[in-house]
């Protein structure tokens, strides 16, 4: 035992055979927690099997450990597998969906007991096992849900704002109002039934809002379907942070169909646990309701999370929420985003160790 390596949960462990995003011959798995189960999918290739087209069941052990361990990190745990029991139900064949589930039964001082299943999509067991592990330490806090990273998108996530802002002179054009750049940068980051209503009028109909929303937004999706373009650096944290353990979500003033259409274009969609979309809420920012709503879907506390945004109102959200606040200047000037806790002219410039130290800052 003496000679075992050092064991750091705070190490970067993207080498790992199961999860490593960095190793060229692993299983890359990627879980996710809904607080009780770890859960995660995958398509086993030829380079994982045994007899011709069938997977070997030495991977099929592995994930069932992966699978099992990460349960334990979701709640709170770091281990060393002592003892792990599988049955294998039926043959695995190469390139058949598995669903992976893991959870923890038991646990002590010492010891942790787990249970974890693969099966097919249509709810077929192909393996099932149990183990014992030893707890090493505590794992990062992120990975039991006690920090987060709460995004915006407009502005921060991707270069959205010539698109948003031809759709808005389209629509209000044909209203007969010249929408000028700087009124669209005076309101961008605001939903959009905010915004309708401070070029046209407070006194817009509900109806004639929904119409001017509907039309803008579809002028939006369309021209820039296939022009997605994530500032510099966003992409590279996101996969950080969220390597390190951190919850990630979303809380936009956006429609929850332009949130899904960035994310996806940008491949991104899996690395957030969940999505706040404009009308989700009942006041827009900077109003605090998105960013609170985005920590209870995480089930993280709000002075645990850091917001970042581009936007006046956003980070006047953010701070109202009790949270601590980036601003990348993408959008206003440094002189306009003071109130944040810290202000970037690029995500390139931010790292996983520059949020951890926003989170031991006292309130």
């Amino acid at each position: 035992m003496a000679n075992l390596p050092k064991i750091s949960v705070d190490e970067s462990y993207s080498m790992c055979f199961g999860c490593g995003s960095d190793n060229p011959i692993g299983l890359k798995l990627s879980f996710k927690w809904d607080g009780k189960t770890a859960r995660a999918e995958f398509t086993p290739t030829g380079s994982y099997q045994g007899w011709p087209d069938m997977v070997h069941g030495g991977i099929l052990m592995s994930i069932l450990d992966e699978a099992m361990a990460y349960a334990a990190r979701f709640e709170g745990m770091a281990c060393i597998t002592a003892k792990i029991q599988v049955k294998l139900k039926r043959p695995a064949v190469v390139g058949e969906l598995f669903i992976i589930t893991a959870s923890v039964t038991k646990k002590s001082r010492r010891l942790v007991e787990t249970k974890a299943d693969i099966s097919l999509a249509d709810g077929t067991l192909v393996a099932e096992g149990t183990a014992t592990q030893f707890i090493v330490n505590t794992a990062p806090a992120g990975i039991k849900g006690t920090r987060a990273v709460i995004w915006d998108m407009d502005g921060v996530i991707a270069d959205t704002a010539p698109y948003h802002l031809k759709a808005w002179q389209h629509v209000f054009q044909k209203r007969g109002v010249n929408f000028t750049g700087t009124e669209f940068r005076r309101y961008f980051g605001q939903r959009n039934d905010t915004i309708a209503r401070k070029v046209l009028g407070e006194d817009l109909p509900m109806s004639e809002v929904d119409t001017i929303t509907s039309e803008k937004e579809e002028n939006f999706r369309y021209s820039i379907r296939q022009d997605i373009t994530p500032f510099p650096g966003t992409v590279n944290l996101i996969k950080s942070l969220k390597e390190k353990g951190f919850n990630l979500a979303v809380a936009s003033s956006a429609p929850r169909e332009n949130i899904r259409l960035i994310l996806k274009g940008l491949d991104i969609s899996d690395y957030f646990q969940a999505i706040v979309w404009g009308r989700e809420v009942k006041e827009g920012k900077p109003s605090p309701q998105c960013f609170l709503l985005a920590a209870k879907k995480l089930g993280v506390a709000p002075e645990n999370c850091v917001v970042v945004e581009d936007a006046v109102a956003g980070v006047a959200a953010a701070k109202r929420a009790g949270m601590r606040c980036i601003a990348v200047t993408n959008t206003h000037p440094e002189e306009n985003l003071k109130e944040a806790d810290l202000i970037v002219d690029s995500l390139e410039r931010v790292g996983v160790n520059d949020l951890e130290k926003l989170l031991t800052l006292q309130k």
